[in-house]
């Protein structure tokens, strides 16, 4: 017999609800009134408890899938369990259950989790973040561990479903390429440890529901503080709240402070917190000082009327969404004038090998774009070949690639000139750093209404500056300056753009 389970009755106020946590698998045994899934409306979360013994058989809404009340989610096979079990058993088997694992783990196979292949610019990396602890069930595919390296994170995945054996190598550690971190038992089950083992790796998720974990943060407890007396040691709110107005144990008397509980009552409530640099953040450092200290880095300033553009923008935006899928913004003005100014003055699309000047005849342009791991400049590739809407796409999936970590090596390296924009984040006028071995970096910055005097007339205009940092050693002031004023007439007068003048 088999039981549908169903997303709860919603408030009449609560149109939909999303699936948070899934707390089983298809195939899973579960037990009478064991929380299954975890349903997240925009007020509270929602448990769905199993309505009788049984095993999972289907899955029909992943989490993070949107659902409406009483909508079927999933199915439990009832007494599917007992089904499994032989049909006939007696004390005399009493060695059968230590039988068990090692039948399990006959066909287990181990596979190393190794370090993916470095690149040659590459010495080393470091394990950033592990996804999964010793024992815990994966599937093909699954993110295991983060890798950092001085340009990219990279995601080593299972290669098959297995449990998680040994974790050689933990956060923070120092590894080279296709160095083994850990293992993998393939086609091992979380089943197959021994019922102690099982005991011990119940994590907090499994004892307690998304809304008790978030009471027990509020309260500032951890599962371990608290004491669950539901089934299986299950922690309602009610336990929490119990162990929150338990009264705390008075230190014992310490003979003589520690060196560091001293430091902690001097400095009372000022406190602080010490954490190491992560590896893009040294590189950045480490690329910034080489940029100041090697080149003689000089920068020169315009500023530009925005109106024509915006106006164009205004004008244009709804059709070139409709028609392109893709909304029209400033960059794609920026990437086409910038293309197009390079072409004018070579040398701003140079830089120095030693000895040589290397002119580059292709326009990879970097853009810089701040993500939460630091500031990272992918490069968007030809871009003189490129239409307003493809400048627009190539841009929004470097940067949807830098929030999520998913820059490749070959998106990061190369580029023959950065533009950076301080202006999203409010920056009126800055001096940008070169990025190296680029000769020059753009640097756009807020728009801004300001008086401006034209035609013997005071009129307010949507004024930007531009600030155009250069390696003096390759670039000339005539250069710079003439690069810099021709980017300020293509965007005072975006038509020369699309006629090439």
């Amino acid at each position: 017999m088999t039981t549908e389970i169903k997303v709860p009755v919603l408030p009449e106020s609560v149109a939909d609800a999303t699936i948070a946590t899934w707390h089983v698998q298809v195939g899973d045994k579960v037990s009478r009134d064991q929380v299954l899934v975890d349903i997240e409306t925009d007020k509270v979360v929602l448990e769905v408890q199993a309505l009788s013994d049984g095993v999972m058989t289907d899955i029909s809404q992943a989490e993070g899938a949107t659902v409406l009340g009483e909508q079927v989610i999933g199915i439990l096979s009832e007494g599917a369990s007992e089904a499994t079990a032989p049909a006939t058993e007696s004390k005399s088997d009493a060695a059968a259950p230590a039988a068990a694992p090692a039948a399990a783990t006959g066909s287990v196979q181990v596979i190393d989790i190794e370090v993916p292949v470095l690149p040659e610019s590459v010495a080393d990396a470091t394990v950033a973040t592990w996804h999964v602890a010793e024992g815990d069930t994966v599937t093909v595919d699954q993110n295991l561990v983060d890798i950092e390296t001085d340009k990219v994170v990279l995601e080593v995945v299972a290669q098959a479903n297995g449990v998680i054996g040994k974790i050689i190598h933990v956060e923070g550690d120092t590894v080279l390429g296709a160095q083994k971190i850990g293992e993998l038992n393939a086609g091992a089950t979380a089943s197959a440890a021994p019922a102690a083992a099982a005991e011990e790796a119940i994590s907090s998720d499994e004892l307690a529901g998304p809304s008790v974990r978030r009471l027990m943060t509020e309260k500032g407890l951890t599962a371990n503080d608290v004491v669950g007396t539901g089934k299986g040691g299950r922690i309602s709110k009610e336990d929490v709240e119990a162990a929150a107005n338990k009264p705390k144990a008075a230190p014992a008397k310490a003979a003589a402070p520690a060196p560091a509980a001293q430091a902690s009552a001097a400095l009372g409530e000022r406190t602080q917190k010490r954490v190491p640099m992560t590896r893009l953040r040294k590189t950045i450092a480490t690329r910034l000082l080489e940029a100041k200290n090697s080149t003689a880095m000089l920068t020169t300033f315009n500023e530009v009327n925005m109106k024509p553009i915006m106006d164009l923008r205004k004008q244009y935006k709804d059709v070139f969404e409709k028609t392109h899928d893709t909304r029209l913004g400033f960059m794609s003005f920026y990437v086409k004038a910038v293309t197009e100014a390079l072409k004018r003055y070579p040398a701003v699309n140079a830089s120095i090998d030693g000895d040589d000047i290397v002119y580059h005849n292709f326009f990879d342009i970097s853009i810089a774009v701040s993500t939460p791991r630091g500031l990272v400049t992918p490069v968007l590739r030809d871009a003189d070949q490129l239409s307003m809407a493809g400048i627009e796409n190539g841009i929004r999936a470097l940067a949807i690639k830098g929030r999520d970590g998913k820059l490749t090596m070959d998106e990061m390296q190369g580029g023959n000139f950065t533009i950076t924009n301080g202006g999203v984040f409010g920056s009126l006028i800055s001096t940008p750093i070169l990025n190296l071995p680029q000769a020059a970096i753009l640097g756009m910055h807020k728009i801004q209404d300001r008086p401006m005097a034209v035609d013997g007339k005071v009129e307010i205009l949507p004024m930007m500056y531009l600030a155009l940092s250069y390696d003096h050693r390759l670039i000339d002031g005539k250069e710079s300056v003439g690069f810099l004023v021709t980017i300020k007439e293509l965007l005072e007068d975006p038509t020369r753009l699309l006629l090439n003048i």
